[in-house]
């Protein structure tokens, strides 16, 4: 008989790619983050969030002890912050993932590489598939998830869902090894 371990987010100390690093976020980050998440550009298809540096540090500081999610910075190789990505709601094999954010400091082929970063380590982690939701409006990051085979599940006035298959996940990573050759590094 063969039994298979569910999946649970454990936060690692770094996870490294080819020009991206991923670390746990920390109330020191509450700044950086709120920055992001109240630019008027970067925010329009984020859920709203109140600009209190106060309540930021507060959500970090419960954050902390919340095992439920791992919310990264994803920083450049120099350790910079340029972006952030959340992975939360475990239903099973199958996670979200979200609150993906880049700064204008971002290299190039951030899309590209966080995401392929984001199935890597969620892989490593015993998840088989994603699920996820895009906003209606935000058409380029609709079709990036498509390219890399996400399948549409359903939408409602707001949102797209999808889900990303086991199969699918490891066909993007085969197909886009050129943007993380060597993987990821996980320490």
């Amino acid at each position: 008989m063969t039994t298979t371990s569910v999946p649970r987010f454990t936060r690692p100390r770094s996870v490294t790619g080819k020009q991206l690093v991923f670390r746990d976020a920390a109330v020191g980050d509450a700044e950086f983050i709120l920055s992001l998440r109240t630019d008027e550009q970067k925010a329009r298809y984020l859920s709203a969030t109140d600009a209190d540096l106060g309540k930021q540090r507060a959500w970090m500081a419960a954050y902390a002890g919340d095992d439920s999610q791992i919310y990264f910075i994803i920083a450049n190789l120099a350790g910079a912050p340029v972006g952030t990505v959340r992975l939360y709601d475990q239903r099973g094999d199958s996670f979200c993932w979200g609150s993906w954010i880049k700064s204008d400091a971002a290299p190039s082929n951030f899309g590209i590489e966080s995401a392929l970063m984001v199935y890597r380590y969620a892989l490593h982690l015993g998840f088989r598939r994603a699920h996820f939701d895009v906003r209606r409006e935000n058409a380029s990051v609709r079709q990036f998830h498509l390219r890399l085979g996400a399948v549409a599940t359903g939408e409602d006035d707001d949102n797209v869902y999808f889900e990303m298959p086991h199969e699918a996940i490891l066909q993007t990573l085969a197909h886009y090894k050129k943007y993380l050759p060597d993987g990821v590094a996980i320490a």
